[in-house]
């Protein structure tokens, strides 16, 4: 029995010992994003296209509007038959901007596949100056901070931002507060702001 207490309490020595030896940081994706001239320019560009389909989606919506309210003053002097025409046009009209909306606006819709092809390759580097950051600080792990991984609490010594950015080639300078040095108590300049 006192030996499989010393195993366990070894294994447990063991684990605390090499949890405490790894070495994490994190990075604000969307600090680095919105610093990114690239992705400034994709964002706009996604933001273009989206008002434009907007604006179609608007336009059809108008028609869709104007075809029911003619329909409601005219319907008791139509006979059956045109009314039935007249729902069937609005219906048709209807199930169009739906459809419009759902090819644009939709789960893998064309806002979607063009967000994909703009943004994706700007990520796939962020992801890659991550890692060299990574390889260099001799990092475990690097956390998102802003993406899915939330953390209530994050010690600015910890923030990588500034160095993935420098790693792509924006050149980034925090302002000192208090004259600290190595980094910690810095603060971020407002995206945009260089």
């Amino acid at each position: 029995m006192k030996k499989i207490f010393f195993i366990l309490l070894a294994l447990g020595i063991f684990t605390i010992n090499k949890t405490a030896a790894q070495r994490f940081a994190y990075v604000d994706t969307e600090y680095i994003l919105d610093m990114l001239p690239d992705y400034r320019s994709a964002q706009k560009q996604l933001d273009l296209i989206a008002e434009n389909w907007q604006k179609e989606a608007e336009g059809m919506k108008v028609e869709v509007d104007k075809l029911q309210k003619e329909y409601q003053a005219e319907q008791v002097l139509l006979t059956e038959e045109l009314k039935k025409k007249k729902e069937a046009e609005i219906k048709a009209k209807e199930t169009e901007l739906k459809d419009f909306m759902n090819k644009k606006f939709g789960y893998e819709g064309e806002l979607f596949k063009k967000r994909q092809e703009l943004i994706k390759p700007i990520q796939d580097k962020v992801f890659d100056a991550c890692q060299k950051i990574a390889k260099q600080s001799a990092l475990d792990f690097i956390f998102a901070k802003g993406g899915e991984v939330i953390m209530m609490y994050s010690n600015a010594k910890y923030d990588k931002s500034d160095e993935v950015l420098a790693e792509l080639g924006v050149n980034v300078t925090k302002n000192k507060e208090g004259g600290s040095g190595g980094g910690s108590g810095g603060t971020k300049p407002s995206p945009g702001k260089k």
